[in-house]
């Protein structure tokens, strides 16, 4: 039963690293290099992350320069930013490119603190369904008489216990991210 509470913990610790990893890509009106993480270029054939073809630099508080190692690919690297859901049109000047982060304007940090909303009730629900994993399991172990039925309450209360904390942890990053949505 322990490894069960065990595994049951690491794959909530997951879904609290899976929405932090989020939370980092999110635009919040200044540079921030982490916005490229989901970015992947077609590179020769191969998807490969705008990190492993270029020096990401952030010059101003507001710009993103990427300057590619190979200048071949600085077309490829363009049109892939074009085409991802981070809304900033690159500058390319031939040697380098150029991402300027606009201030955001209320009405656009409404839908940023909408979408951070969103993704925390969605780690929460993620974290919800391994409680309800766990708890099967316990009772698939109380059915074949590995445990018994006291130490079946007993893993309940744990596993509910952590969910009431992971649910808490994710509650703290998402009141985190809408203060530095609004903020900024």
């Amino acid at each position: 039963m322990d490894n069960l509470i065990k595994n049951t913990e690491q794959r909530m610790d997951k879904s609290i690293d899976a929405l932090d990893r989020d939370y980092k890509s999110v635009r919040v009106g200044r540079a921030n290099a982490s916005v490229l993480d989901r970015i992947n270029v077609d590179y020769y054939g191969v998807p490969t992350p705008i990190q492993q073809m270029a020096a990401v630099s952030m010059p101003e508080p507001r710009i993103l320069m990427i300057k590619p190692w190979d200048a071949t690919t600085l077309r490829d690297i363009e049109k892939a930013i074009l085409t991802s859901d981070i809304g900033i049109n690159p500058q390319n000047d031939g040697t380098a490119i150029r991402l300027n982060f606009p201030p955001l304007t209320e009405e656009r940090r409404k839908e940023v603190v909408k979408e951070v909303k969103k993704m925390a009730e969605d780690a929460k629900v993620s974290v919800r369904n391994i409680r309800r994993d766990a708890l099967e399991k316990l009772k698939a172990m109380k059915k074949n008489g590995e445990i018994t039925e006291d130490d079946e309450k007993n893993g309940e209360k744990k596993i509910q216990n952590l969910t009431d904390k992971f649910c808490k942890e994710i509650d703290g990053l998402q009141a985190v991210k809408e203060k530095e949505v609004i903020e900024i």
